[in-house]
């Protein structure tokens, strides 16, 4: 494994329009966004690679935190959460969401998250006449691809293949052919029963349905379409496309550039490959990957297992990565005066309260002991420079019993 790289400030390459006034305004008024109405971004970020052959739930099962056997073959529609739809030549009646997970070291230290679909197979979907289902594939299974962070995509394929053994998998990056996408803004955090996203349901007239609407806006002749993120539905949908076409549902003035979706998630505490979650480094459960819907805690073994599971038993988690806001003694924000690395302190104790692990304009995100961040909110600074306050924020997404655990074990936490 190559050495360890250091936190460092995300710096993405501008290839679409940033949101006029990109700057600390963007976290004092933050439904600037949702106020522009849902908007996309192709992740650059992001890679894709695929997984073929008989072995592949089973290979990837016992390597990764979540429950991968949703994706076993079966007859259409066998699955629980899968989500159903109107069958078309395009899209199947029956569809798997996507799901979100992580592959640990031994130690259960994280090194790579995944965002793992399973495209439909031809036999759940109608032929190109309507007529009838299209060709069974008979034993032949149905491949896997996986999301998966660009800047260490060949470490990964080297990763998998080093596991891979005798299991009948067939690993390959098909990042040229298709790309990833995120959708957000707007009125997509809003809540819904069905895991694709809440525009494609609303096509037609008044309180009709356009079935063909609908099938024309969640998928291409591949059967992709979007889905709503499988760690929160406030970060909008997300899905992956062919690369010489624009998803469905996109607008050509609502594409913005990927700052615009590191803002989203930055605001809401989500970290995103392993650069934000530093690889071999970051414990899983202190970067919040149990509540991002990353981990199962009823798989049984996979690869770093007994270290969440320990880690998970015993209760209480000390430290969480939090959103943060750097301002001054006035309380106005303070744009790129803190590094990434850089040590949150108690001002009047100069007791060190955690590190911040990502920036971007005049805020961030950082790995802070839950106590003492918000017992001592209002003295918090960065260490050698006294004059940026930091401001801690609760995400509306945690559970409760995330900060009542720390009031009730205040003695222990210490």
């Amino acid at each position: 494994m190559p050495p360890l790289k250091p936190y460092r400030t995300l710096s993405l390459l501008i290839r679409k329009p940033i949101l006029p006034n990109h700057s600390c305004l963007r976290f004092q008024h933050h439904h600037s966004l949702e106020s522009s109405g849902p908007i996309a971004c192709r992740l650059n970020s992001r890679s894709v690679i695929r997984f073929r052959g008989p072995d592949t739930v089973r290979f990837l099962h016992g390597l990764l935190s979540n429950d991968v056997r949703r994706f076993s073959d079966g007859p259409p529609g066998s699955a629980d959460d899968a989500t159903a739809s109107l069958a078309t030549p395009n899209l199947s009646l029956r569809s798997a969401p996507p799901l979100y997970a992580a592959m640990l070291t031994p130690q259960g230290r994280f090194l790579y998250d995944l965002f793992i679909y399973r495209p439909s197979r031809p036999d759940e979907k109608l032929d190109r006449t309507g007529s009838g289902p299209g060709p069974n594939l008979g034993d032949e299974s149905v491949p896997l691809f996986a999301d998966v962070d660009a800047d260490v995509l060949d470490e990964i394929l080297v990763c998998f293949k080093k596991y891979r053994l005798r299991s009948k998998v067939e690993i390959d990056s098909v990042a040229e052919e298709f790309s990833c996408w995120q959708r957000f803004g707007g009125k997509l955090s809003a809540d819904s029963s069905s895991t694709e996203d809440p525009d494609a349901s609303a096509v037609g007239w008044g309180k009709g349905i356009d079935h063909a609407g609908i099938s024309a806006t969640q998928g291409n002749d591949l059967g992709w379409r979007w889905f709503k993120d499988p760690r929160l539905a406030s970060l909008g949908s997300r899905g992956i496309f062919p690369s010489n076409a624009t998803p469905p549902l996109v607008e050509s003035d609502k594409e913005m550039d990927e700052q615009n979706y590191l803002l989203w998630r930055l605001e809401r505490g989500v970290a995103e490959g392993s650069t934000e979650i530093p690889k071999g480094e970051a414990i899983p459960l202190e970067y919040n990957l149990a509540g991002l819907n990353a981990i199962s805690f009823d798989k049984g073994c996979y690869v770093g297992q007994e270290s969440v599971a320990r880690t998970h038993h015993r209760g209480v988690i000390r430290k969480r990565l939090l959103p943060l806001k750097f301002v001054n003694d006035r309380g106005e924000e303070m744009e790129q005066k803190v590094s990434p690395g850089s040590e949150v302190i108690e001002a009047t104790s100069d007791k060190k309260v955690g590190t911040v692990t990502t920036t971007l304009g005049c805020g961030g995100m950082g790995l802070l002991r839950v106590e003492e961040a918000f017992k001592h909110s209002a003295s918090l600074c960065i260490k050698g420079q006294q004059d940026v306050k930091v401001k801690a924020i609760r995400p509306d997404w945690w559970p409760s019993e995330w900060t009542q655990d720390h009031q009730q074990h205040g003695v222990k936490a210490r």
